[in-house]
């Protein structure tokens, strides 16, 4: 009663907007709105207020323009509770009617076709409503979007929704909506996001879907639906986010025109009925991310032209009917982290490179005629493998001729030595490959790739040595050779300790080394050098830190690509942490050390510090053995380490922590402006959260500017909601205790969730 009270005061204070979002207020909503004449925007969003809606009075409201009564308790559940609508007919300017998230049963009742025709975003998601849609929906033909989604909705979706021409989304899933899906969808040329999982849809997917050419996002997954697959769907050229039929009855082959969707990141047909065999045209949607096929009866081979698909992380061909090889170049995905091959009829030698050695992301159950692969998958050797007996003679056959040709290959070999002998023999400089340097290199090599070490391709420098930028001469491969300053104290150890970290590990978020070097250079002095994968995009260092010259639009960081650095980063350290047989901690933890590839996916490098926590605990987060003197960078070194500390991996999380909060603030930790006491931690924290919009990045900002939506403030609201979310994670694990930091195997869920649900919101705004 008291919230009510202090609502009813309030009103006498307003002239055109009442804003109550986010607070705790409890009870009804004011009948004494209705004093406030000239209001156009209600919100009183996030709250707890319960009751009926009283319609009456918010009716006489002719200005009003939103209505936003989102995540509250209002309504009973029962019958009668969505009359209120036909009052709200009288709100002839209202374009914004937010209800989802409440207590509301009942029908929706026929007035709600009364509803001004200035209406363009209708919300009643998340209620119990039941019953169907009322036919007039077809009048209110400014809708832009619906949201009707987890409700109880039931019976035909009216054709009359057809003529909603302006609707750019339509989410109603998981209702029980039956009967077929109306054709007339395909009258909404504007439609960008059709939702209809989860109901009992039945009948054939309508081809007139096809006509819906800015169509982004398609679900129609766990429904009752039959037939083939129009081909009309694949000529979508627009499909770029999902396509999603799974969980139907769909039959008949996988139609060619799939090749046609080169934007498409995510294709799930699983537990259907398709047949026939995978089409090699699938190889040209070059851009997906995600592949369900599993739980059909696809027959054949898994098709070569599949290997374009290299920006898979998750494919799934299972309960199928498969066979032959595993082919090889699935291994050279370097992103597929989820493979499911099982209850196929695949035969022979596994694959080993990859995906193929870690068995925790590959399920090959189900196939019994699999043999060799990594020993954690612990498969027979290939020799135990019995083959029928026309394929053993077969072999046999096979093996004789090529025993045959060796033989014969062998003695010419004999007799052209003879001709040669007097000639060296390895393989000339010039014509070593990158394969080749994998074996090992020389310093002439390395003098030659790298131009004698010129100052035009030196690319960076650190404590311990500088990196230049080398080609290989064999095949012109790009490499980041790093040569150790043995001058410098420490410099030989930082080598030793690098070589050890890096032969244990391997991740894809972790810098890769090809090959290593240890010899003399010209002047007889010794030399120790590394030799790396060449990242195109430089260190994130370049892209948070530009020179005034490099400044640029393409220098720009997107908060999608800084969540998904943060993301990549913080999963490189909770493998290095948690997943290695022995736990590492990196020591120097700092955007220099995190190099981009050319697509902008990060890894971890510089191991020169890096040190084993040799002495098994129960407890990951506690130190072990090691002391330290002061290691790492100044600004990311923990304090803890200051004061004589022991490594531990909390010590990588207070790095991590602070390299959290310069890639969202857009500030060195070793700012100028960081003296006397204040600290990057404590300049955040002291603006969090109701002044984050002053510290976050102002290149951040500017991508709100370029949003090409209505309504940037709701976007800006959204990007500073989520950079506030990753800000609190920072200032959490650059925390001064110990037991206030989070492990990174936590922090990496939560910036997955704080993107996922970023997405999400963005791609619904």
């Amino acid at each position: 009663m008291e919230s009510y009270h202090q609502m009813s005061a309030l009103l006498f204070l307003i002239k055109k907007e009442f804003v109550c979002g986010e607070n705790k207020f409890t009870g009804n909503i004011p009948v004494s709105l209705s004093n406030a004449s000239r209001l156009q925007l209600i919100d009183f969003a996030k709250n707890d207020l319960t009751g009926t809606i009283p319609g009456e009075n918010l009716g006489t409201l002719r200005s009003l323009v939103i209505l936003n009564l989102n995540r509250n308790r209002l309504g009973s559940g029962k019958a009668g509770d969505l009359n209120f609508l036909k009052f709200l007919a009288n709100c002839t300017s209202l374009e914004w009617l937010v209800l989802s998230k409440n207590q509301f049963g009942g029908e929706l009742p026929v007035s709600m076709s009364n509803l001004s025709t200035t209406l363009t975003h209708l919300y009643l998601g998340t209620n119990s409503i039941h019953g169907s849609i009322p036919l007039g929906i077809g009048n209110l033909v400014n809708l832009a979007l619906i949201v009707m989604e987890n409700n109880y909705f039931s019976g035909s979706l009216p054709e009359e929704i057809g003529r909603l021409q302006k609707l750019n989304e339509l989410y109603l899933a998981n209702n029980s909506f039956s009967g077929p899906i109306p054709s007339s969808l395909g009258n909404m040329t504007s439609l960008t996001k059709l939702l209809l999982d989860d109901n009992r849809f039945v009948g054939n997917i309508p081809p007139s879907l096809g006509d819906g050419q800015h169509l982004l996002l398609v679900g129609l997954s766990s429904n009752n639906l039959t037939g083939t697959i129009p081909k009309e769907i694949f000529g979508l050229s627009s499909l770029s986010v999902s396509l999603n039929m799974s969980n139907n009855q769909l039959t008949g082959p996988l139609p060619s025109e799939v090749g046609l969707l080169v934007h498409l990141v995510e294709l799930d047909l699983s537990r259907n009925n398709l047949s026939a065999e995978i089409p090699a045209s699938l190889g040209s949607c070059i851009m997906l991310v995600r592949l369900h096929l599993e739980g059909n009866e696809f027959q054949g081979i898994i098709p070569q032209s599949l290997k374009s698909l290299r920006s898979l992380e998750e494919m799934d061909l299972s309960s199928n009917n498969l066979f032959g090889q595993i082919p090889e170049f699935l291994g050279n995905f370097r992103f597929l982290r989820h493979l499911n091959l099982s209850y196929n009829n695949f035969v022979g030698k596994m694959p080993e490179e990859g995906i193929f050695s870690n068995a925790t992301g590959l399920s090959i159950l189900g196939n019994p005629n699999l043999c060799g692969g990594s020993s954690k998958l612990h498969l027979p050797a290939c020799l135990n493998i019995k083959p029928h007996s026309r394929g053993l003679l077969a072999r046999k056959v096979v093996i004789s001729v090529a025993c045959a040709l060796a033989i014969i290959i062998g003695m010419s070999c004999c007799i052209g030595a003879r001709s040669i002998v007097k000639r060296p023999r390895s393989i000339p400089v010039s014509s070593r490959s990158y394969k080749d340097w994998k074996a090992g290199v020389s310093y002439s090599e390395l003098v030659q790739s790298t131009d004698g070490f010129s100052t035009e391709n030196l690319i960076g420098s650190g404590s311990f040595g500088f990196v230049y930028k080398g080609v290989v001469p064999g095949d012109g491969t790009l490499v980041a050779v790093k040569v150790l300053n043995l001058q410098q104290q420490g410099a030989s150890k930082s080598f030793m300790d690098e070589c050890k970290a890096l032969r244990s590990v391997r991740h894809r978020n972790l810098l890769k080394i090809i090959t290593a070097c240890s010899s003399i250079d010209n002047q007889g002095q010794d030399f120790k050098s590394l030799v790396f994968e060449y990242m195109v995009n430089g260190s994130l260092e370049m892209w948070l830190h530009p020179r005034n010259d490099e400044h640029t639009q393409s220098k720009r960081l997107s908060l999608v690509q800084r969540l998904n650095i943060a993301i990549d980063v913080a999963s490189a350290l909770d493998y290095l942490h948690h997943r290695c047989e022995t736990s590492i901690v990196h020591c120097d933890m700092k955007p220099n050390n995190v190099l981009l590839d050319e697509d902008m996916v990060a890894h971890v490098g510089d191991f020169g510090l890096a040190r084993f926590l040799l002495e098994a605990s129960n407890d990951p987060a506690q130190s072990q053995t090691i002391s330290t003197g002061l290691k790492g960078s100044v600004g990311y070194i923990p304090p803890e380490y200051g004061m004589g500390g022991q490594v531990s991996i909390l010590g990588d999380v207070y790095s991590f922590g602070i390299l959290l909060l310069e890639m969202f603030t857009g500030r060195r930790p070793t700012d100028d402006m960081f003296k006397d006491g204040l600290s990057i931690h404590q300049f955040t924290a002291m603006a969090m959260p109701d002044h984050a919009i002053d510290i976050v990045d102002p290149l951040l900002l500017v991508e709100c500017e370029d949003a090409d939506v209505d309504g940037s403030p709701i976007q800006e609201r959204r990007l500073v909601e989520c950079s506030v979310s990753v800000m609190q994670i920072g200032l959490s694990c650059s925390a001064t205790s110990l037991s206030e930091r989070m492990l990174m195997d936590v922090v990496v869920n939560k910036l997955k969730t704080i993107r996922d649900s970023y997405l999400n919101l963005r791609g619904r705004g």
